[in-house]
């Protein structure tokens, strides 16, 4: 029996297919690479890379991009500190459970706390979490600003959005982003 929130009758259910026959099925490991900088880094870009070059090699993977889930799984999170943990948080979980399935899941999202992040890389066996860290300067993605939210920020109109860019990054892997290198960047990772 395990406690799960304020219940003590939830147990988990063990499929009788576990994940590696699910992997000799699909001919692949199931793992997540999670894709994190700047609003306006090039996450988005990158994913929608990885994922057509995986498909082109016969791969099963699926994009969890932190916009699109805002518009259902984590529609009722806003930006404090709290919801920002609180959405990392389910999408981890929801990475874990596609990567259990064999596919290879490609998180896309700011996910500014290394604490959050960890705890996401934590929910998964060791090497099936690639954390991948957009190296770009807070001046460029400004510029890019491909939602405005830089200007409304500016503007006083968006509170907490500047803070949160301070933060720092271990980076693993930097591909330095521009429309030549991404292609490249995505042969050489896979």
């Amino acid at each position: 029996m395990a406690t799960v929130g304020n219940s003590t009758n939830i147990f988990w259910q063990e499929s009788p297919i576990g994940r590696l026959e699910r992997q000799k099925l699909l001919n692949q490991k199931g793992c997540v690479v999670w894709i994190t900088g700047l609003s306006g880094s090039g996450k988005s870009t990158l994913a929608f890379s990885v994922n057509k070059e995986l498909y082109s090699r016969g791969k099963l993977s699926y994009i969890l991009d932190g916009d699109n889930l805002r518009h259902g799984l984590n529609k009722n999170l806003g930006f404090s500190a709290e919801d920002r943990t609180e959405n990392i948080r389910r999408v981890g979980e929801v990475a874990k459970l596609f990567a259990d399935a064999g596919l290879i899941c490609i998180a896309s999202l700011i996910s500014p706390y290394r604490k959050d992040r960890d705890a996401c890389r934590a929910m998964l066996p060791d090497s099936n979490f690639i954390e991948v860290f957009m190296n770009m300067p807070l001046e460029l993605c400004e510029a890019r600003d491909p939602k405005g939210l830089y200007k409304l920020a500016r503007a006083g109109k968006i509170k907490g959005l500047l803070s949160i860019f301070s933060f720092c990054y271990y980076e693993k892997l930097i591909p330095r982003t521009c429309k030549k290198k991404i292609s490249a960047t995505t042969r050489n990772k896979y």
